[in-house]
């Protein structure tokens, strides 16, 4: 006889909402690892205007470049400002993606314990059964040598 666990699908289903979670956190690293990108490329950019300017103030060009390539300097400092909060934003999400990813890795081990637990039981009454067959078939035996 065959063991046969009567809530298969439920650990199933939690096995899939493990992986799902899984999937769920690395696209959400994948998200933070971009923006992080992203923020160290703005302050290379930054750091390029700043020598710009400086090579800019050092070869006498026109105060209007100089003074276009500081507006500059101060729209890409803005957005390092509105980065590092996207930053933040990223990791709380990769937190919570983390806090869920726990979660459902807790809900399918219960479910597998549970399904371990039956298993065990199954057979642990198998060997009985077998144990009680084997027994009979002694005792039957017996009572016919013994006649």
């Amino acid at each position: 006889m065959k063991f046969h666990y009567a809530f298969q699908k439920i650990v199933d289903l939690k096995s899939n909402e493990k992986t799902q979670a899984e999937w769920m956190l690395s696209s959400a690293i994948g998200k933070l690892q971009a923006e992080e990108k992203s923020l160290s490329d703005l302050f290379e950019m930054r750091e390029q205007m700043f020598e710009a300017q400086q090579e800019a103030a050092c070869r006498c060009a026109p105060v209007a470049e100089i003074r276009n390539i500081g507006i500059y300097v101060e729209y890409l400092e803005s957005c390092i400002v509105k980065k590092q909060d996207d930053i933040q934003l990223a990791h709380v999400n990769v937190n919570k993606k983390q806090d869920h990813l726990t979660e459902k890795m807790l809900d399918e081990k219960v479910w597998l314990k549970a399904r371990d637990k039956s298993k065990e039981k199954f057979r642990q009454e198998s060997l009985l059964r077998e144990q009680n067959e084997l027994d009979e078939m002694a005792t039957v035996r017996f009572a016919i040598n013994a006649r």
